[in-house]
């Protein structure tokens, strides 16, 4: 499976702006730019875009471990709060929170928690930032 995306850029880092697009078109000629990446400008950019894909990423491995151990969740809500810090003097992405609460029948928390905590782990994305990113979750059951 290949999946592309692409970017576009003029202008200086901090006055430049620029677009990004994917093969789906979801994201087509989406404005990004340094102020939507570190302050409060308009658009998107590269962290919350991660952030995005991963809340997607673990949602799915979280529906897909469920329906694998004989669960159907009736809805899965799941937050991701990425991390980003200045490491040897460069911004470095350091962590990835889960929020994620979800209505499961017959199910119980204990064993709610344990297929979370597996989804986390081994969803397509958490691999491919893992050991260099703490990925943690706080997953609940929703009442």
């Amino acid at each position: 499976m290949l999946r592309k995306a692409s970017a576009h850029w003029q202008g200086s880092t901090k006055d430049g702006t620029g677009t990004l697009s994917t093969q789906s078109a979801t994201l087509k000629d989406t404005p990004y730019s340094f102020k939507a990446r570190f302050g409060d400008g308009k658009g998107t950019n590269p962290e919350e875009l991660l952030a995005a894909a991963h809340a997607g990423c673990f949602t799915m491995a979280l529906s897909f471990t469920l329906n694998n151990a004989g669960f159907t969740a009736d809805i899965v809500d799941t937050e991701a709060q990425l991390t980003m810090d200045t490491v040897d003097g460069r911004p470095t992405i350091t962590a990835v929170h889960f929020t994620t609460r979800a209505r499961v029948p017959d199910i119980d928390a204990a064993r709610f928690a344990q297929i979370a905590s597996d989804a986390k782990v081994n969803c397509v994305v958490s691999r491919a930032l893992s050991p260099a990113l703490v990925i943690t979750l706080d997953a609940s059951l929703a009442g």
